[in-house]
């Protein structure tokens, strides 16, 4: 059975938690207004693409660490690591978000920080296993953006949900990878992702605010 640690996280993680994660798109609306992401086995590739080579794996590796601590030091490397203004401000509004309403909750004191490290700082309290708290941080992310595509491609209900199934070995698989990853195996590699990001900047109509 899921211990409460586990459902704990998941509300942390879920859409209902006030981060507001649908207002982000991570470059995608960029993406679908290029006609690049298009239907659901365009979207499969295109997030698998940034869940192995982006900031889906960068994330995961920084989740990892700020699970072990130092997160002053974890939050300047991710503030780094971001390729464009509006990645650092999707990862930063979230972040500090979710650490103010965690806080709301338990009383602890967090301060804001870049979003994977936001994760990890709060989530080492609850004692869970690196591979889960990895897992079910990349499924809200992948989940996400999973949901912006079946509004604006526009995905069927079913199409959506069945392209998040098949990302699901792929979800594991980084979880585990970034599981026992050091920070030299951070680098990333989706460029068309990150290009993705900097077009949205200078997009004329916008719905999402990355």
């Amino acid at each position: 059975m899921l211990s409460s640690a586990h459902l704990t996280l998941v509300q942390w993680l879920s859409p209902a938690f006030p981060t507001g994660a649908f207002a982000y798109s991570h470059g995608l609306e960029a993406e679908i207004a290029a006609g690049t992401v298009r239907d659901a086995a365009s979207l499969v590739v295109w997030l698998g693409n940034i869940l192995r080579y982006g900031a889906g794996w960068q994330d995961a590796v920084l989740l990892a660490h700020a699970l072990d601590g130092e997160c002053d030091r974890l939050d300047d490397l991710a503030r780094a690591l971001q390729p464009c203004a509006e990645r650092l401000q999707e990862s930063r509004e979230q972040g500090a978000a979710l650490a103010r309403c965690v806080a709301g909750i338990t009383g602890r004191a967090l301060p804001a920080r870049l979003l994977p490290v936001a994760v990890g700082e709060a989530a080492a309290a609850l004692d869970l296993p690196k591979r889960d708290v990895i897992a079910l941080y990349l499924h809200g992310f992948v989940g996400n953006l999973v949901t912006i595509s079946v509004r604006h491609v526009p995905l069927g209900q079913t199409e959506g949900q069945a392209a998040l199934a098949r990302l699901l070995p792929d979800i594991h698989a980084q979880a585990d990878r970034a599981a026992r990853a050091t920070l030299d195996e951070i680098g990333t590699c989706a460029l068309a992702g990150d290009l993705a990001a900097l077009r949205h900047e200078t997009q004329d109509v916008r719905i999402f605010r990355t």
